[in-house]
This record gives structure tokens, sequence and C-alpha cells, in this order.
């Protein structure tokens, strides 16, 4: 396997609760994306952040989303302290638990014991006015008006070069984090994609051979949805990001050996977010 240095978009979502609206999707609410950290990044006007293992969502005042627009059923003692203003953040339970946690927000209301342990790390305030170093002063406020525990803003540094952003993203993977965020510090809030946000992240490569293919859905119908696949431990998954629509129309053929890159294994051994890369080898 090769350790890669990418910067990959925010899986975001978005979730609503405490007074919300009925639990079906709605419009997906507007966020700051991030775009892929060139190698060469010079991290002296960016704050930095560690990007945490979590699920992205987006508070507007009543109501918190996944990215989707879909409500997440937080308990309402947990929304109780939230200001009624748009804030954006990522619910977390460490580093490592990202599976745990997508169980949770996804259970029936009621079933709120684990919430107990959930933090929402804020680390922006859409709309606000100013800088992004103001909103950081913006977000600490909030915070601690609010005087709860599960409600933190994200921890921003300061790196001065790039050998230091280098050796704090080794110690960040070492200690089992996703990577770095990169925050300009001078941008104004802004929805979509743009450089004021980066990320970088490693990845993992491996292999594996085709064994299926699953037909896809909506956009997809008539093409490929994805590949049912086997590592070399025997492990069935499936792979369904990364095609191109000329592979979707003409997807690597059963039996064929496929590169894949993905974040970490999950705790029953498969890649998380797996992603086509090319194919190796054909039967």
């Amino acid at each position: 396997m090769r350790v890669y240095l990418s910067c990959i978009f925010l899986a975001v979502f978005s979730c609503a609760v405490h007074g919300a609206p009925p639990d079906v999707s709605s419009d997906a609410p507007a966020l700051m994306l991030a775009l892929r950290a060139p190698a060469d990044i010079d991290p002296a006007a960016y704050w930095v952040s560690e990007k945490l293992d979590g699920v992205r969502a987006r508070w507007d005042g009543r109501s918190l989303r996944f990215r989707s627009g879909r409500l997440v059923r937080a308990p309402d003692w947990f929304v109780a302290a939230l200001p009624a203003q748009p804030l954006d953040g990522e619910l977390w339970l460490g580093r490592g638990r990202f599976d745990e946690l997508s169980g949770l927000v996804r259970r029936e209301p009621g079933q709120d014991e684990g919430w107990r342990a959930v933090r929402f790390m804020l680390f922006d305030v859409p709309g606000a006015p100013g800088d992004f170093t103001a909103r950081i002063a913006h977000m600490q406020r909030i915070v601690a008006a609010a005087g709860v525990p599960w409600l933190q803003a994200v921890a921003q540094r300061r790196v001065p070069d790039r050998v230091a952003l280098q050796a704090l993203f080794e110690r960040t993977v070492a200690a089992g984090g996703e990577g770095l965020m990169l925050h300009r510090a001078d941008a104004r809030w802004t929805a979509g994609r743009s450089d004021a946000l980066l990320k970088l992240t490693p990845f993992l490569d491996a292999e594996a051979v085709v064994t299926a293919h699953i037909p896809g859905k909506g956009r997809h119908r008539g093409r490929l949805g994805s590949l049912q696949v086997r590592d070399d431990a025997g492990r069935r998954f499936r792979i369904g990001t990364g095609f191109s629509d000329a592979q979707r129309a003409a997807p690597p053929p059963v039996g064929s050996v496929v590169t894949y890159r993905y974040r970490e294994l999950t705790a029953q051994g498969r890649p998380r977010f797996p992603v086509f890369l090319r194919v190796r080898d054909l039967p």
C-alpha cells in the first residue's frame, strides 16, 4: 500500500430536530465545501484544524439537518441550548468512532442515551459578517454563552510553513485523526467550493477482484451503479464512486482486478469509503 496525501470533499450532512417539521427530505442547506489542497500549499494564510471523523450537521436556528436536508433526530435537550442563528459543524464521538455515530444519528427518537457522548463541533457560522478570524471569535462566544459540554468549537491554530504543516499532518494521522482542514483567515463566508477551505487527508490503496456489477438507480439507471468486489482476505464490499461516465457505461469486467483507495478499515475489516481508481488487471 502507498499512502497518499489528498484533499477530499467534505462528506457533509444536515440535520433537524426540536420543534422541527416532519422527517422528510428538503432542500439541502447551503454549505461551504473543501477543495483539494495543493502539494505545495503555504499554510501561513490559513487557520488549521483537525478534520473530524464525524457527521457534518447544519443548524438553521431551529432544526438540525444532514447535508441531504433530512432531519437529525437529536434529543430535545441536545438542541435546546443552540442559538437562533445558523451554525455549521460536525457531530462527533471521537476518533475512530464514525460507524458508532452513524448508527446513533439514524435511530428512532427516544433512543438518546448515546447522545450524551456526542459533541456538536462548530467550525463556521454561515452568513455571519467578517472574515474567518472574526467568525472564530464569534463561535467562541456562542459556545461560552451556551455553557453546555456538547457544544464546542473546533480548535484552530496557525501554522507558519510547509514543514510545520507536514509535521502536524503526520502527528494527527498517527494519532488516529483523519487529516487537516485549512481555512483562509481573511475569507468571508460563501457557499460552495473555493480555495477558502482546503482539506488534506491520507488515503491507502489496495486491489480487489470484481465479482459482480450492481445496476445503477436514478441518474445511473441503465448503467453501472457500483462494483461488487472481493479482497485478498475474502471480504466482499461495494465500490460505488470514482467512475467516469464511460466506465459506468462499460465497467471493468467480472474477474478483473481493480485498484481502489480508502481512508481506513472499519471495525469489520472493510475499507471505509472505497473509491475506484483504475483497472489493474484483466481476466
